[in-house]
């Protein structure tokens, strides 16, 4: 398939020009979905609509769309600043290490967290890709420790540090913070990094580790987060009229 045409199934070391290839590659897929999250509040805010509704309303069935469109809707530009860094991140280490399956995990989290949220949420609308970064930060970092692979949890370290809060984003703190989205998230990128803990990831050393130990081989190894909020907003819009409704 085209798609996959950068990632050869030999875990072998590549060549710098494949290399460079899948770098790149790997670039383009999180980038494109920063891009459609920047249209789409570029759209929403200079054209005086809302698309909230477009979120997922737990239990509702006119909120079950939100579980594909609610990660592209963000309530102002601060909210979308906030998610845009850490997703491309984040992202580009789920494509480049995981190659191969990294769509397959991608779009399985993506659903997982949306339809937890769903099912498990307050009634408000909750829009926002943070559950998302969560999900993807807690399949880095839990996918490090079982591997045992300083790389994931170096880089998933460093993103938790530049965007500190995300442990706090897990409590209800804040009603307006929907931290069932960033709960749910997390638990899924948990969980599926035990399902995919055998998978056998891509494994380049880092500077310090070829300094260390020159004549050991650089191949593949076995077995193989941003100050990031998702919205709940509490006013569901029916028939033209706002409804309060409960947390």
């Amino acid at each position: 398939m085209g798609l996959f045409r950068y990632y050869p199934s030999n875990p072998k070391k590549l060549d710098p020009k494949m290399e460079k290839r899948i770098f790149i590659h790997s670039l383009l897929f999180p980038l494109a979905f920063v891009l459609v999250f920047w249209i789409v509040e570029i759209v929403e805010q200079t054209s005086g609509l809302s698309f909230v509704e477009f979120g997922v309303f737990p239990l509702h069935l006119d909120g079950l769309q939100g579980v594909l469109f609610s990660p592209f809707i963000h309530s102002d530009f601060n909210h979308l600043v906030s998610n845009s860094v850490p997703f491309f991140i984040l992202l580009f280490m789920l494509v480049y290490f995981y190659r191969h399956i990294s769509y397959r995990i991608f779009f399985q989290m993506y659903i997982m967290a949306g339809l937890c949220v769903w099912l498990g949420g307050r009634e408000a609308w909750h829009i926002g890709a943070s559950g998302v970064v969560y999900a993807l930060a807690a399949f880095h970092f839990v996918s490090g420790i079982i591997r045992n692979d300083v790389r994931l949890l170096t880089l998933s370290a460093i993103v938790v540090f530049l965007y500190g809060g995300m442990v706090w984003g897990l409590l209800p703190i804040r009603p307006e913070i929907s931290w069932e989205g960033h709960l749910w998230g997390a638990i899924s990128g948990v969980v599926l990094a035990f399902y995919y803990r055998k998978y056998m990831i891509r494994r380049d050393k880092f500077d310090w580790e070829e300094e260390e130990d020159d004549d050991e081989e650089d191949d593949f190894t076995d077995n193989t987060g941003a100050i990031s909020f998702t919205e709940a907003t509490f006013t569901r819009d029916i028939d033209n009229s706002d409804e309060k409704l409960p947390k």
